[in-house]
């Protein structure tokens, strides 16, 4: 199995984290009572993010969810927990998104969510400032033409727990040559005018500027990346700070900040479709609802 920074550079967590399934010497068999299994308990990420937010909230939205715990801890928590389960065989459920890396190494399914408690699907926006159709009509052409796939996404992920992202995304460009000059079809080279991509310090967010920064380059700009929160983002492209963001997430995630700068940008559509949030469990878990998860006696 492929190592990961994660699990290079984590140590073991505390027993608690672990929701081991079976005892010593039990059939490796899922039992029959996968909620005891896992002591009733939800592994999450880190407190205070909104997919920990509404994971609190889904635990009131299901009635067999009742006595069910959501155990925050960090998203590296998370993939630990979630691989130590994997490699035993046992019942596990935590809380994760796509794209997301581990959709890449491990056999995976997100429950269904019928109340929707972990929001609906959503898309990831491309956004430009005002003017940037003149100034820079190469590089709206790319902006405007960009548009992949979730698993475009986690294979530069992915590739990226072993190697530099920069490294991760020129891989991926090589390899996908012709989807590239899609996005680029139309855009006249240029003589190393400046191009600033704002974006987010999220991996899957690391993983679009960073191809699209090898693009633009290869066009003839120089691209300068800056990651900041997601409200300084919309910020500098509406005050002209920043050139355009492939960031934004919508129409929940992103959507307060959106809401309040849409007059002072450009939206391009979504790159991207098929982002969302959900309950994740291994694909060998006879599950495939968050109602299939028994309620606690």
């Amino acid at each position: 199995m492929k190592k990961s920074k994660y699990r290079r550079l984590l140590t073991v967590l505390p027993a608690a984290f672990l929701l081991l399934g079976c005892e010593a010497g039990e059939s490796e068999e899922e039992p029959a009572d996968v909620g005891e299994a896992m002591d009733h308990t939800i592994v999450g990420i880190e407190a205070g993010s909104g997919t920990t937010e509404m994971a609190e909230d889904m635990l009131n939205d299901y009635d067999n969810l009742e006595g069910w715990e959501l155990q925050t801890s960090s998203t590296a928590g998370m993939v630990t927990a979630l691989e130590q389960a994997i490699e035993n065989e046992e019942p596990i459920v935590v809380t994760g998104w796509t794209p997301h890396w581990i959709f890449e190494e491990f056999d995976l399914k997100i429950l269904d969510d019928p109340k929707n408690s972990l929001g609906e699907e959503e898309f990831i926006h491309t956004i430009v400032r005002q003017g940037l159709e003149e100034d820079m009509p190469g590089a709206y052409t790319v902006m405007e033409n960009f548009s992949w796939e979730v698993e475009d996404m986690q294979e530069v992920m992915f590739a990226a727990q072993d190697i530099p992202f920069e490294e991760a995304a020129t891989n991926w460009v090589e390899d996908n040559r012709d989807m590239v000059d899609e996005w680029t079809a139309g855009a006249e080279p240029v003589d190393g005018q400046e191009f600033r991509l704002v974006s987010t310090p999220w991996d899957s967010e690391r993983a679009s500027s960073h191809v699209m920064q090898i693009v633009l380059e290869e066009l003839g700009y120089t691209v300068d990346i800056t990651s900041v929160d997601p409200v300084v983002m919309f910020q500098a492209i509406a005050h002209d700070e920043g050139d355009a963001s492939l960031a934004p997430w919508l129409p929940m995630t992103f959507g307060a900040y959106y809401d309040e700068y849409e007059d002072q940008i450009v939206d391009l559509g979504p790159n991207m479709s098929g982002a969302m949030n959900g309950l994740v469990v291994p694909a060998y878990m006879d599950i495939d609802s968050v109602e299939d998860l028994p309620a606690k006696d």
